[in-house]
């Protein structure tokens, strides 16, 4: 997540002082990435730095109010334009945890799928619920309105990353029952696996279910 470009995109809606960029910041994303004001001011100090926001005044109650400039406005603009690169993707600590599980002598990979899908079942359980009540926000309007919808996007990312892991981790699981399988035959050394796949981990959820013709989670 860029810090620095939220801020960005926040500070050209008008000027802000730090702790106002805080609260807005995670009103937009609901809490997923939290801030503490000392990161807010790093980041706005590095920004100044770069020439991309600038100190304008202070506002009735004694607050240092920043504003973007215009390279400021190049750079957002830049960021809003470019695509996400994905040639380069963030460490995943789970996709690291089973390449370590595989073959490790004092670890069960079996239990460590397991344990995890029971996570994330239950992570996409929570976030079907905080979904119904983004969308109850949204269709009754109000003054957060924009905040609501940005959360909504949010917890929908957020739901289909989770669906894509619970996937993910049926697929690992029944890759390993098929490599166990084939190890008297090739007598090559394969980890431990289940006797049997589980339920896939979407359909134990069944809170939220995806439509299967869009691609995108159910309407509440």
């Amino acid at each position: 997540m860029s810090i620095r470009h939220g801020l960005l995109a926040l500070l050209e809606r008008g000027p802000r002082y730090g702790s106002q960029l805080r609260t807005e910041f995670e009103s937009r994303t609901g809490s997923t990435w939290p801030l503490n004001v000392g990161q807010v001011y790093t980041t706005l100090g590095r920004l100044e730095r770069d020439g991309m926001v600038a100190q304008g005044g202070r506002d009735e109650a004694g607050h240092e109010l920043y504003t973007i400039t215009d390279a400021g406005l190049t750079e957002l603009r830049t960021w809003f334009e470019k695509p996400v690169d994905r040639t380069s993707p963030a460490r995943d600590e789970l996709a690291i945890k089973l390449a370590m599980a595989v073959g490790a002598p004092c670890v069960d990979i079996r239990d460590v799928i397991q344990s995890q899908r029971r996570h994330t079942v239950k992570a996409m359980q929570d976030y079907t619920r905080l979904k119904a009540q983004a969308l109850l926000a949204v269709e009754s309007g109000g003054a957060r309105e924009r905040d609501d919808v940005a959360w909504l996007l949010v917890l929908e990312q957020l739901i289909f990353q989770t669906e894509a892991e619970a996937r993910w981790l049926d697929h690992c699981e029944a890759r390993l029952i098929r490599l166990s399988a084939l190890a008297p035959t090739t007598g090559s050394a394969t980890p431990p696996a289940a006797a049997a796949p589980a339920a896939p981990a979407v359909a134990a959820a069944a809170t939220d279910p995806t439509d299967a013709t869009t691609g995108t989670p159910g309407a509440r």
